[in-house]
Formats: C-alpha cells, structure tokens, sequence
C-alpha cells in the first residue's frame, strides 16, 4: 500500500500537548478533523515540559510533540504538513495554487501577526505601549481575514467550500478574541466564520471551560517570569563545570 494512504493503528499516533496550548490545539484539530485515532498525552506546563523525559521528545522543551510509530515530529507547523502528507484523506490542504496561496498567507499572517498580539494581551498590563501595539497587530490581522473571506455562500471558509489549514490555524485563535475583549462584530463575515467553526464537533470537543480559561490567563500572567528563571537554569545546565 502506498505509505501515503496509510491508516494509523489505534495506538500508533500519540501527541504531548496541554489543553490550552495555542500551539498545540491545531494539531488536536487537525487529528480530529482527519478522523484519525490518536493518544493525547498531557503535559503540565508548570515544569514537566523542562523534566529530562519530556526533553528527550523535544530538546528546546516545547509542545506539542508528535509520535507516529515510533517517528517523532516537533513545531506545529511541521506537524501538520507531516499529517496532511501521510494522511492527506481528508485533506486539509487545496491544490489549485491561489487558493493554496490564501491557505498559506492565513496560516503565516495568524503565526507572526495574531498569535504574538494574543500574547502580548494576555501577558502585558493594561494601557501600556505593549498591549497598543498586541491591539494593533490583532486589529490589523482581523481586517486582513475579513478581506479573505467570500460573502458567497457556498464559499464559507478561507479557501472556498472547503475546511483547510486556514481555519485549522487561524480557527483556534479567532474564537477566543472576544474573551479577551476584542469583538468580533465589526467583521461580519469572520464573526459568521467563527461561529461555524464553533459548532463543529472537532472545535466543540476541543473547548476550554471557564475554570480552565480563567487558570490559562492567570498562568500567562507569569510565564515570562517563568520562562526567565528556566532559561538562567539551562544556561547553567549547559555550562561546562
């Protein structure tokens, strides 16, 4: 059988992940949306991630971490080019290059632009420079996937009629601004988006509950601090004695 079309047995795709890794929630997506069987594997991030076992998976101590019998994949994105090229049924990739092109700018512009406003929110103090320019770099984002979007109706997502890696990345980002106070409702064709992404079964088993949101924020509060300390420990750690 061509290894591209290959099923995984039930036990042969594990993922390391936490539950409100923005990272690692597209691969979980990605799983889902693929209909493939996997283990999630749990990782606390409050230092198991810097523990040697975890480190032996990922030497930078970073999740999510892919395991595919036996071959390991790390950075999301390379997890989920690895995913649609082994499993590419469902596809989550289009083929034809302009839509493949959208896909990809969505992907990249979620990345570099949206993600790090997100986090530059959730871990700056409020009425500073920082979080002017995190409502910037978001604001800036949310009008640029307005643009990508059709008001067609048989084209409800980035690439057309299709789900892709658009909504996969962008999807698991978008759907949680109005928690942190940004409102959708002056972009009506991302704010309908959204909401069909949130009544899918994948982005609906994937859902953070108010206890769980509320500990993610408050830990995000401190991981620079967090983040600081561990690296002075691995520059120590590293140091030749």
């Amino acid at each position: 059988m061509d290894k591209t079309l290959q099923q995984p047995d039930s036990t042969s795709i594990k993922l390391y992940y936490a539950r409100p890794s923005l990272y690692a929630r597209p691969i979980w997506l990605a799983l889902l949306e693929k209909h493939l069987p996997f283990e999630l594997v749990p990782v606390n991030l409050g230092g198991e991630q810097f523990e040697a076992e975890f480190l032996a998976l990922n030497p930078f101590g970073h999740i999510p971490v892919l395991i595919d019998n036996g071959f390991r994949v790390i950075e999301s994105q390379a997890i989920l080019d690895y995913l649609e090229a082994k499993y590419p049924t469902r596809s989550l990739l289009p083929h034809d290059p302009e839509s493949l092109a959208n896909v990809r700018m969505v992907q990249f512009v979620t990345l570099n632009e949206l993600l790090p406003g997100v986090v530059g929110l959730l871990i700056h103090n409020a009425d500073t420079p920082d979080v002017q320019y995190a409502q910037f770099r978001i604001a800036n984002t949310l009008n640029f996937l307005e643009s990508m979007l059709s008001d067609a109706a048989d084209h409800p997502f980035i690439a057309g009629e299709h789900l892709t890696l658009a909504e996969i990345v962008a999807g698991t980002l978008v759907p949680i601004l109005p928690h942190l106070g940004i409102s959708l409702t002056p972009y009506p064709k991302l704010h309908a988006w959204s909401e069909r992404l949130l009544a899918r079964p994948s982005w609906q088993a994937i859902q953070l509950s108010p206890e769980e949101w509320n500990s993610f924020t408050r830990h995000m509060k401190v991981i620079p601090k967090v983040w600081q300390r561990r690296r002075r420990q691995r520059i120590q750690q590293l140091q030749p004695v």
